[in-house]
């Protein structure tokens, strides 16, 4: 195999063309024969026992030719993209320029390259400084949350519903006075000003009486995922059978005993501030390098190639639908409910897609220029963490792996450039 390349007009771009010596191009026609001959059905033949040469005859010459490049494209692309030293972030576009029997196959490939990116100014950048303090309302909130979850329901029946209470009710819903599919249940438990339900819905059982029925009108959100009830108006008849109220426990050392490791209320306090000024400085850590990326970028050239921006958006998408499967939907449920399609979603993506790539860029700039070497103990102590995680501390074959190592190194490297750039930025 032999191959060439040219640079184009256009940036970032490169023209492979490749040779494939015939011989080679012949056994991938031999080798696609025998895969597809059981589909080939000749008069004068059992089905799938026709020789090559009565196939090609029946069928033309050309019948393996498009399977057989694609035997032998894929292995040529690679092989030549790693002689030429590429560094290819697109899919290739294809131009066949010769393909017989018997002679060589020629064919091109353009690919986008990576580009490189041209630093500014990167070191004495400066920004806004970035602090978060603990206050008392915060450590009464997560004080207030860990009441409200060792809180207890008892129930109520000398009063009328109130917001906050646990009601059981049955209920059963109506469209233009005929039952919807979902929209009745039995002994349900609702808790009064969750809004869990059709707005409206929960306000208008404050003030009902155990055992009293009533008509709620509400109307369904424009929105709403079913597009039979989308907007219309509807009745739901209510019965209440019972009331529940929420009874906190007292905030003292007992409580603090009960709910934690520690002895008084006090203790517990310093211990959710502890916890929150950490969170704290890793938000501060977090923000401070996201404006130092921003600001570094804003000084930086670099001529984003669209399949970088393609592949970014792709991944976005992926990490999306990851996301959505945690929650159990699919990708296509959730772009019916909003109404849009994978490429809607893309086209959102993509200014975020082109600073996530232009900050990768930065950073790679920036490791060329300081110089910047991930230590081989570094490494070995984040393959070892990496694979403690997977849970493959054992696993020789994964300590091994060289793509694992390559992937632990750029990542080392990345790590240290964002640091050198935080270290030299000024916080005014």
């Amino acid at each position: 195999m032999n191959s060439k390349v040219e640079k184009t007009e256009n940036a970032n771009e490169v023209k492979l063309e490749l040779t494939v010596e015939a011989s080679k191009f012949e056994e991938a026609i031999n080798k696609v024969y025998f895969k597809s001959a059981k589909y080939f059905n000749i008069p004068g033949f059992r089905k799938g026992k026709a020789p090559m040469k009565i196939v090609e005859k029946y069928y033309g010459e050309e019948i393996f030719f498009e399977d057989a490049f694609n035997e032998v494209a894929p292995d040529a692309l690679e092989e030549a993209v790693k002689e030429n030293n590429l560094e290819v972030v697109s899919r290739p576009d294809i131009d066949v320029k010769q393909i017989e029997k018997g002679k060589d196959l020629i064919f091109t490939a353009v690919f986008q390259t990576k580009p490189e990116a041209k630093l500014g100014k990167y070191k004495g950048i400066e920004i806004k400084k970035i602090e978060y303090n603990v206050t008392d309302e915060e450590i009464n909130h997560e004080l207030m949350h860990m009441q409200e979850h060792n809180s207890r329901l008892i129930t109520v029946e000398d009063r009328p519903v109130e917001k906050g209470d646990t009601v059981t009710i049955d209920f059963e819903g109506f469209v233009d006075g005929k039952a919807f599919e979902g929209g009745k249940a039995e002994n349900h438990e609702l808790e009064i000003g969750s809004n869990t339900f059709i707005p409206g819905f929960e306000d208008q059982i404050i003030g009902m009486k155990i055992d009293e029925e009533k008509d709620i009108n509400v109307k369904f959100p424009e929105e709403y995922f079913s597009k039979d009830l989308a907007g219309k108006d509807a009745t739901f008849k209510i019965k209440l059978h019972e009331i529940k109220k929420k009874e906190l426990p007292e905030l003292d050392d007992e409580f603090a005993k009960d709910v934690s490791e520690f002895d008084t209320l006090e203790e517990l306090k310093k211990s959710i501030k502890d916890r929150l000024e950490k969170q704290n400085k890793e938000k501060e850590k977090f923000e401070i390098e996201e404006e130092v990326i921003k600001e570094v970028c804003k000084n930086v050239e670099v001529e984003i190639p669209s399949g970088m921006i393609e592949t970014e958006t792709e991944n976005m998408l992926k990490d999306l639908e990851t996301r959505l499967s945690y929650q159990g939907l699919k990708l296509d449920q959730y772009l019916q409910i909003i109404g849009k399609t994978k490429e809607d979603i893309k086209k959102e993506y993509e200014p975020q897609a082109n600073e996530a790539v232009k900050s990768r860029l930065m950073l790679e700039a920036v490791i060329k220029a300081e110089k910047i070497e991930a230590l081989d103990d570094e490494i070995e102590a984040k393959m070892k963490e990496m694979a403690k995680n997977y849970g493959r501390e054992n696993d020789e074959e994964f300590m091994k792996n060289e793509n694992v190592a390559n992937y632990i190194k750029e990542g080392i490297k990345s790590e240290k450039a964002l640091d050198f750039l935080v270290k030299n930025a000024k916080m005014k």
